[in-house]
This record gives structure tokens, sequence and C-alpha cells, in this order.
């Protein structure tokens, strides 16, 4: 039975035991949630306990294998425009669907009390870390890291990456080419090794997917989310038109890619994704899907799929601009055009800073929020799904990732794998600089 076979399997078993469980009332049920819980949350520290060694070394060698600085500046370029530009689209995508839902007035006035009485507390929380949050000239120099070694000890990846690109760069510019090929070898081991050990990890991916979702369906109240229906149906709407419309787009007419067999050949990185809500704990497998599956050269994964796992966060930026409509329309709020287009700037630069860990996007959007001058208190009305839309948006920001590297490995002359580009045989960069890495996880 296939991997992601299994880790389906795991996802709907870990579904049905937590909703049956909180709609019956279930102690012995719920008591055995709460011990199985810490087996998901273990694994996803054995993705993490990775993450680092694998960022530092993909990015090192993948900045030395580009040859050049006018390589990289061009490959670079390409990739931050790209994600800049989805992440624009998918927050447009959110603003007009909320303008056209109008989600935030099918909230009732007992729901909108329990729901702020039950999380108003975090909202506050929420609110005191972004007020926290340093401005963007902070936010440029804290990108310099005074000491890369705490940058990776505190989990810091801006920082990381930065350091990790300038030496990739550094190291490809040695002259002696000894020297060099022994940095580059060096740093190409590390990242073997990283992913046998994602191999291993990945055995146990089945039951940490089933503890996940058992804990996260169990913790909820039907009262609450059918009151919330509109919100989270405009945005499971939204990430579904942006993730199949303009993922579509750009793999079909940009990339000249099928985006049928591409879709399918990421799944496993969108059911991980999902249900971790972490863009960098599923990181090692986009990575790995990447080189094996879609026939992407290491050279451009190692330095696109690290950056993304950072700055795109289209699903995030989408959700926020849903959320900001909908707490506005709650308080009865009309936002102008020039307000919204303020969310859509601001949520667009928010979302590249977001950290790609669970409910980093709520931090996020307090700031949207107070930019757009709408009550950041309002945030206690969405606590009580934000889980489930942080585990869909997650998702969407993997397969954006996945959708990018593609993009900017055909625009660098891959032709990937033959069922993607419709060829008999694969040819060119894609294929020669793909190598295995122990199999395919499936």
């Amino acid at each position: 039975m296939k991997l992601y076979t299994k880790i389906a399997i795991g996802f709907l078993a870990g579904a049905a035991f937590g909703v049956t469980s909180n709609l019956l009332d279930l102690g012995w049920a719920l008591g055995f949630v709460d011990v199985v819980s810490p087996v998901g949350t273990g694994w996803i520290r054995l993705i993490r306990m990775v993450v680092i060694p694998l960022v530092v070394a993909s990015l090192v060698v993948g900045a030395a294998s580009l040859g050049d600085l006018r390589t990289l500046g061009r490959v670079g370029g390409k990739t931050v425009a790209a994600y800049i530009s989805t992440t624009a689209v998918a927050v447009t995508i959110g603003l007009v669907l909320s303008n056209i839902v109008r989600p935030g007035r099918g909230l009732d006035s007992d729901a909108q009390a329990a729901l702020t009485a039950q999380f108003g507390g975090d909202a506050e929380g929420s609110l005191a870390l972004a007020q926290e949050a340093p401005g963007v000239v902070d936010v440029l120099l804290n990108m310099i890291p005074a000491n890369p070694i705490g940058a990776a000890a505190n989990g810091d990846m801006l920082p990381l990456i930065l350091f990790s690109i300038l030496f990739g760069v550094a190291a490809s510019l040695i002259q002696d080419e000894t020297r060099k090929q022994t940095v580059v070898s060096f740093f190409e081991a590390v990242n073997d090794i990283s992913m046998t050990l994602i191999h291993w990890i990945m055995i146990l991916a089945p039951y940490a997917v089933f503890a996940l979702i058992a804990d996260v369906t169990a913790q909820f109240g039907w009262n609450i989310l059918q009151s919330l229906l509109f919100y989270t149906g405009t945005v499971i709407l939204g990430l579904a038109i942006h993730a199949i419309g303009t993922y579509g787009f750009i793999l079909k007419f940009i990339a000249r890619l099928n985006p049928i067999p591409f879709y399918r050949k990421i799944r496993e990185v969108q059911i991980l994704g999902f249900s971790t809500s972490s863009s960098s704990a599923t990181l090692p497998v986009s990575m790995q899907t990447a080189e094996e599956k879609l026939g992407i050269s290491r050279r451009i994964s190692s330095f696109v799929l690290p950056l993304g796992a950072t700055v795109n966060m289209d699903g995030t930026a989408l959700y926020q601009g849903v959320a900001v409509m909908f707490i506005a329309q709650v308080f009865g709020i009309d936002l102008s055009i020039g307000q919204q287009l303020v969310v859509v700037l601001t949520a667009t630069l928010a979302s590249v800073g977001a950290a790609g860990v669970p409910g980093a996007g709520i931090i996020t959007l307090t700031l949207v929020l107070i930019q757009a001058g709408v009550p950041e208190t309002g945030i206690a009305l969405i606590l009580g799904v934000d889980r489930i839309l942080d585990m869909m948006r997650t998702a969407v920001n993997l397969t954006g990732d996945l959708t990018v590297t593609a993009f900017v490995a055909r625009t660098e002359g891959e032709d990937l794998d033959p069922e993607l580009t419709g060829s008999g045989v694969r040819e060119g960069a894609g294929a020669a600089a793909s190598p295995s890495h122990g199999g395919a996880v499936s």
C-alpha cells in the first residue's frame, strides 16, 4: 500500500474518531485522544529536527550550484517575483469573494457573544504579540544574522536563509576547485543524510496524522462551527479557486505542464501540510517530491522551496483578506476600495514575514486589521475555526511552493517528468540533476 494511501486512511480515521467523540461526548474516546495526541506532536518535532540542517545544506548547495552571480540573480528574481505576484492575486480573490458573499452578515448576536467570551483572552494575546512586532526597518535589519548559529538554534529562518545563500555564493567563487568541491560535497552529504532521516520519520506518518486530526476534530463544537459556516465556506472557496485556477493557469499556460498529474504527484505533500499546518515541517517532503516525482533538479528545488516555505504564504494572505472583511462586516464597517487596497498591500507584505508554523497567520492578521482600521478584538470571532482553516491554507501554501518551483525550473530549460510535459522520455537538466535518495516516499 502506498504511503499517501496510508496517510489518507489515518486522516479519515482520525477525523471520524474525533468528530464522533465530540458529538457523542464520549469520555473514554476523548481520553484516548489526549493519550495519543503526543504521538502527533512528537512526529512534528522529528520533522522539525531535520529542517535546519536540510535548509542550510540545500541552500548552500543550491546557491553554489547556480554557477555565478548572474544566474543566482536571475533565478532569485524570478522566484521572488512569482511568490509576491501569486500572493497579491490570492488576497485579491479573498476580498472579491467577501464583497460578493458578505459572510459577516450571517453571524447572529448570540454566536458573536459566545465566541467573544470563549476566545477573547486569546485575541488579546495575539494583539499583544502583534504590537511587539518590529517595523519594516527592523525586519530588514533582523534578516542579517549577528550569529548564524544562534539563528539556527532559535529557528529564525529568514536570517538563516540569507546566511546560507551568501555562504553558497561565496563558495561558488572559490578559485581552488578542490577546496570548492570539498565544501559543496560536504553539504551535499548533509542534504542526503537529512533525506535519509526523512524516509525513516515518514514511516510514522499515518499514525501521527491520525493523532493530529483526532485531536483537532475532538475539540470543536458543532454549534459554533455552524454559526461561522459562511465565513469558513468563503475562505475554502477562495482557497480552491486559487489552488485550481491561479496555479492551474501558471502550470498550463506559463510552465507548459499538465496540471492534473502535477496535483496527483504532490498530493502527499498537500495531505501532510493539511495535517501539520506547517510549511516548514513539510519542507523535507516537498523537496523530495520535487526531485523524485516531478523531476525538478536539485539546484532549483534546493533554492526555491526553502525560500518559499518562508516567504510564500498565498493561502494565509487569502484567508487574511476574507477575515478582515468578515470582521468588518460583523461590526458594521464598510471598507472603501482604498482601504481594501491597503489590505492587499499589507496582507501581501505581512504574509512574507509569517513563520511557516501553525497559527502564525493569526499574528499577521492582527497587523492587517490595524492597518485597515478594523477592531482587532474581532479576531476572537474566528479563532474557533482557525485551526481547520490553518490546515487548509497550509496545503495551498505548499501547492504554491511547488508550482513556483516547477515554473522556475521550466524557465531555466528543464523538462521535468515526462508525464507532466507530455514527452515520452525525460531529458535535460531536470533528469540529469534529479538524483535518487533511496527511492520515493510512497
